[in-house]
């Protein structure tokens, strides 16, 4: 069997200015990154759809959300349809952790995998740089004199690399030392700035808004009032433009901004998407890990804040996936076991659930398919999903490409092409900040409601009594691989409750944080990271282990 990077080697990648002309995109509008990479400027005259990809919750088997997305781009392809992919970029953190590249697999990639998945085009470095940028400015500030009267700095550094050491820091050391951290760049403000602009004149808006601390009076210090803001945005004003790559069978992807959707919001700029639904008739887009995370902050917090709704919501699901979460070891999750499936299946099916009875969209089901699934097993889905309002389709995209995602590209289209509907969000943005997230944790996750600790409770206060703060959506930072607030409590728990342990306002991103369990905003490598396992051959340049 071929690897990913060996399928990926064996396609020549068409040139991107041939991939910008599918789309109408005239030369002069692009920016080339060599032959197979640009940065795309101005809009096209379309209004295109969105389907949102999300799947349910990530287990050790593996689901392929991104490999889903970019077979059902591929299959929307082959069906005739102009269509565009909106992705997010890799992180280096999991790239060289635990997780990998985020470029699809098999048959189903974007490429160049290899310049995605490590620095792109320079985006993740110029956020982390802007956002360090602001770091070096308070502290030169507090050097200096402290004209402002900082008494406490609430903004940290960032790094786009696993790195526990890093999670709490001393800095200043000598001469004026203070505590410090640093988040991974996907969990930085910046990045959350970054992908909810709608332009560059609203990146400079949002980054002079960002809170950076209080004074003695406890009023709220801003990167405005350090004059940071501009000297940020002039250090994002190429990576603010969107990236345009291509799959394999050269259907045209805009991937562009990377935020976690366990401790941010999960979902590519609202510049790409845009940009996408302006040169495109469909746009396939995806949000980080489950619906409870990804989805969930695509719809009530980045729809809103885009104005755009989607047409139709895929939930990715593999039968192997669901026996995992129904007590099976990962080991045997390839043998039949209906049983088990019957186990793990309820976690699906609690996100379709979410889907069409909380946000009132269409639904379909997308079973990336293995060989050792059997007919009965998907008969089941098929009638279980049919029950709550979601066709099931089988995509055999990592293995075929857009040939083996025409079934799920044909039902999609007949969902997108027949909804005219309005969606719905999970809360009211004018509720009090405790009920959008007792709403958000009973409604999306099942819980039988939150719990706050001393800490949480004194921030919650602070911000009930700030104007600014009443109308904001709430972004929940909890772990991807439960519906709970315990990674251990899988398929579809009940009887719990969720922990809020810190609150925090994200002034420039437009959203309050609710920081769950035990969930980190730096995360750790592990005890054999990807990296031990990469090699690179100095005559070809050829990277193995990478993916």
């Amino acid at each position: 069997m071929l690897t990913d990077i060996e399928i990926a080697s064996s396609v020549t990648p068409r040139p991107i200015t041939e991939i910008a002309a599918k789309l109408g995109i005239d030369d002069d509008r692009l920016e080339c990154y060599g032959r197979y990479k640009a940065k795309v400027t101005g809009r096209g005259g379309k209004k295109g759809r969105v389907v949102l990809v999300t799947a349910i919750n990530p287990t050790p088997a593996g689901e392929g959300k991104t490999t889903v997305s970019i077979g059902l781009a591929d299959g929307m392809a082959k069906l005739g349809k102009n269509v565009c992919l909106a992705l997010r970029e890799p992180s280096l953190g999991p790239v060289f952790g635990i997780k990998g590249g985020a470029t699809g697999g098999g048959y189903a990639q974007v490429v160049p995998m290899d310049d995605i998945n490590l620095h792109f085009n320079g985006d993740f470095h110029a956020i982390t740089a802007a956002n360090n940028l602001l770091s070096a400015m308070i502290d030169n500030h507090i050097f200096q004199g402290n004209a402002l009267h900082i008494k406490e700095v609430t903004h940290r550094r960032a790094l786009d690399l696993n790195d526990r050491s890093l999670r709490n820091v001393e800095c200043g050391i000598g001469y004026n030392e203070r505590p410090d951290h640093f988040d991974i760049t996907a969990a930085c403000e910046v990045m959350a700035v970054f992908c909810l602009a709608r332009d560059f004149a609203d990146l400079k808006k949002r980054l002079g808004d960002i809170v950076v601390g209080v004074d003695e009076e406890g009023r709220d210090v801003t990167a405005r009032m350090l004059k940071a803001d501009e000297a940020m945005a002039i250090l994002l004003k190429e990576a603010v433009k969107p990236n345009l790559v291509q799959t394999l069978e050269g259907t045209p992807a805009f991937v562009h901004g990377g935020p976690f959707a366990n401790i941010a919001h999960g979902c590519n700029s609202i510049i790409a998407t845009r940009a996408a639904m302006s040169y495109a008739d469909y746009v396939v887009t995806e949000a980080g890990f489950g619906a409870d995370l990804g989805a969930e902050k695509f719809l009530d917090i980045k729809c809103r804040a885009a104005g755009i709704q989607p047409s139709c919501v895929v939930v990715v699901a593999t039968v192997r996936g669901l026996k995992y979460g129904g007590g099976v070891p990962k080991q045997d999750t390839g043998k039949p076991n209906l049983e088990a499936l019957k186990a793990g299946a309820p976690n699906l099916f609690k996100h379709v659930e979410n889907i069409t009875g909380v946000y009132k969209l269409p639904c379909v089901v997308a079973i990336n398919r293995f060989v050792t699934d059997t007919d009965e097993e998907i008969e089941y889905l098929r009638a279980e999903c049919g029950a709550r309002g979601a066709e099931v389709c089988l995509a055999d995209v990592w293995a075929r490409g857009g040939e083996g995602g025409t079934e799920l590209a044909s039902a999609v289209i007949g969902h997108m092409d027949a909804y005219n509907g309005e969606m719905e969000y999970a809360y009211p943005l004018t509720a009090p900040i405790k009920e959008k997230i007792e709403l958000v944790a009973r409604r999306i996750y099942g819980a039988d409601g939150v719990d706050y600790t001393e800490e949480a409770e004194r921030a919650l206060s602070r911000f009930a009594a700030d104007p600014a703060c009443r109308d904001l959506p709430v972004c929940i930072a909890k772990t991807q691989y439960s519906l709970s607030d315990d990674q251990t409590r899988l398929g579809r728990p009940t009887g719990f409750r969720i922990t809020v342990r810190e609150l925090y306002r994200r002034a420039g991103a437009g959203f309050l944080v609710a920081v769950t369990g035990k969930i980190l905003l730096m995360p750790g490598l592990g005890k054999t990271p990807a990296a031990e396992n990469m090699t690179i051959d100095p005559d070809t340049m050829e990277i193995k282990g990478l993916f």
